[in-house]
């Protein structure tokens, strides 16, 4: 019976097997600053750009491999971004179309609404209004979020860092 405990305990301390996990559960993305619930694994939606310097697939999300594009801006800043069809992120309107890394798109830079740290970017069509409603932004089928992969955390894998101390157990 003590190596069944033990067995199973092992097994919940790895972020990429789901037996602690409820049936259909996502997995939670944090914000690496504050531990926010940023998104959803099953959010990602990739959302390809030319303008992309590199490309790649990364386990990030569970088991899943999500697909990362390497971009640049002006001023030679390299981030590594994820795109998901919605994000619990603090939009910051206007909406600008210069420099955009998806052609036909307008870009708001995205924070935590927790922390105010910067995540990622939100992306809307170019002919929409500078500025729009939450509401309008998350009822689109048409507008996506990146986020910058360094900025975010697995919530099963921040649950491994914790670590009950030896006089609390019983």
């Amino acid at each position: 019976m003590y190596a069944l405990c033990v067995l199973l305990w092992l097994l919940c301390l790895f972020p990429s097997d789901r037996a602690c996990d409820g049936p259909g559960r996502d997995d939670l993305l944090l914000c690496r600053s504050c531990g926010h619930e940023v998104a959803l694994d099953s959010d990602a939606s990739f959302v390809a750009s030319r303008l992309a310097l590199s490309h790649r697939n990364i386990t990030m999300i569970g088991d899943r491999r999500v697909p990362v594009q390497l971009f640049e801006n002006p001023q030679g800043f390299q981030f590594e971004v994820v795109t998901f069809r919605k994000a619990d992120v603090h939009k910051h309107w206007p909406a600008d179309g210069r420099f955009t890394w998806y052609p036909g798109y307008s870009w708001t830079v995205a924070t935590c609404p927790q922390c105010s740290a910067h995540l990622g970017w939100a992306f809307q069509p170019s002919d929409w209004p500078e500025t729009v409603t939450e509401q309008q932004f998350d009822d689109s089928k048409q507008t996506f979020v990146a986020l910058v992969i360094d900025r975010l955390l697995q919530e099963n894998f921040a649950a491994t860092l914790l670590v009950t101390p030896k006089s609390f157990r019983s």
